[in-house]
């Protein structure tokens, strides 16, 4: 078998047989492949795209690459839920303590944050002393116990994926549904999850600006996970502004707990409450009329604030930033970002405002970078509110003053003024299964 005949054979638009993907992954890994031969496939697949079963294929090889989780030793189906990142977006640590306070077993692997986009395990880092990574045997004990855990990525993870995606960066060929999905999804099957949730970001804020790309990645995403055995759903949410009100890590952590304690902003709990309810029917607990009434007792009742607290708790954390905010740093210099005109926002450019957020010192510009857990945003008004001339529409926080001005001066540039109030969609936008 010879690389360079795979690359005609894709180029002709013929699809590749199992053993010539696996042959690519594995050749690749070891070195034996070099990159350039690698970029020509590529570059074939972003022109001519890939059949379902190729695509489960490729996917399943890069996650077999590297380390593939086993959790069959948790009792019950284990589900997880990933998002293509946004702003705003905390949803994970409100999702999950909902599922588990159902009986659902969330076994979840996050990631950090780079660029506008806030990572998972960023935001849980802001809560003093917890850990985030665990020994396999621990976190699944404890998910046993709890229902419930999250921990960050181990290195050994899908290696093809890093070593692809560090190629696709430099040759142009990261803007490829087919590419992106097996990306995603063969750090979903190597991190062991039987059902997985994906939470498709759609709009300024997103990687995917329209509602057709977003359904489509969604698609090579769900046939991904049943070429491979697994229970696939994805639910394509509104990223055309960001999420909740609070953009930093430990200005979410409080949002969490806010809206675990039942005052979160509506929009945040609205689709926290759809997604959980899909993760218990993707679990085998109930039907989707049931999860939901389901999960908002979780809410209601204050059992999922306390799958949080229980997480806290197994993982090291200070459990009492449960009740005790102020254990949730906050950057001591402040800025009110004011309306410059009476009537409305008419839109947000999502992105922006994450870069605002960035510009604090609340993310990362570089892989491993420093990160001010204490940085951020609190967005007062949203696309769709009204708004009067001179009252504040966002506190920026920061804990080095000299950031406030420029960082100021994007967030207001991200914001559309208008006469007219606009119309605002439903954070669900459509599902995909």
């Amino acid at each position: 078998m010879r690389m360079y005949d795979i690359i005609l054979k894709k180029r002709a638009n013929v699809p590749l047989t199992d053993e010539e993907i696996r042959f690519v992954i594995d050749g690749y890994v070891k070195g034996d492949i070099p990159d350039y031969q690698v970029s020509a496939l590529l570059m074939t697949i972003v022109f001519n795209g890939m059949s379902a079963r190729e695509l489960g294929t490729l996917t399943l090889a890069m996650a077999q690459s590297g380390h593939m989780v086993d959790l069959s030793s948790i009792d019950g189906i284990t589900v997880d839920k990933h998002s293509t990142g946004g702003v705003g977006d905390k949803t994970t640590l409100i999702i999950g303590p909902l599922v588990a306070a159902c009986g659902g077993k969330v076994a979840k692997m996050s990631g950090r944050g780079l660029g506008h986009t806030g990572g998972t395990i960023d935001k849980m880092e802001s809560i003093p002393n917890l850990k985030v990574s665990l020994e396999q045997d621990d976190f699944i004990n404890q998910v046993n116990r709890i229902g419930l855990a999250v921990i960050g990525q181990s290195e050994g993870l899908a290696p093809a994926d890093k070593k692809l995606y560090a190629l696709r960066d430099v040759t142009g060929t990261v803007d490829s549904i087919p590419l992106i999905a097996s990306s995603v999804m063969s750090k979903k099957l190597a991190s062991g999850a039987q059902a997985i949730l994906l939470d498709v970001k759609v709009g300024s804020g997103a990687f995917m600006k329209t509602l057709d790309d977003a359904r489509a990645l969604a698609k090579a995403m769900v046939d991904i996970g049943n070429e491979n055995g697994r229970s696939v759903k994805a639910v394509l949410t509104d990223m055309d502004r960001p999420l909740g009100h609070a953009i930093g890590n430990a200005l979410e952590i409080r949002e969490v707990i806010d809206t675990l304690k039942g005052h979160g902003p509506q929009d945040l709990t609205h689709e926290c409450v759809i997604m959980a309810a899909h993760m218990l029917v993707l679990s085998h607990l109930c039907d989707y009329e049931t999860a939901l009434s389901r999960v908002q007792d979780a809410l209601d009742s204050g059992e999922a604030l306390e799958r949080l607290r229980l997480m806290i708790e197994a993982q090291g954390g200070n459990i009492h930033v449960i009740n005790d905010e102020s254990l949730l740093a906050i950057g001591k210099f402040t800025y009110d970002v004011t309306a410059p005109q009476d009537g409305y926002i008419t839109h947000m450019n999502t992105e922006q405002c994450g870069i605002a957020s960035v510009m604090l010192g609340a993310g990362r510009t570089v892989k491993d970078g420093p990160i001010d857990y204490s940085a951020g945003i609190v967005m007062h008004k949203k696309t769709g509110d009204p708004v009067i001339c001179g009252e504040s529409i966002a506190t920026l926080y920061a804990s080095d003053e000299s950031l406030i001005p420029n960082a100021a001066k994007t967030y207001v540039e991200a914001i559309t003024f208008g006469t007219t109030a606009p119309t605002v969609v439903d954070t669900i936008l459509d599902i995909v299964e």
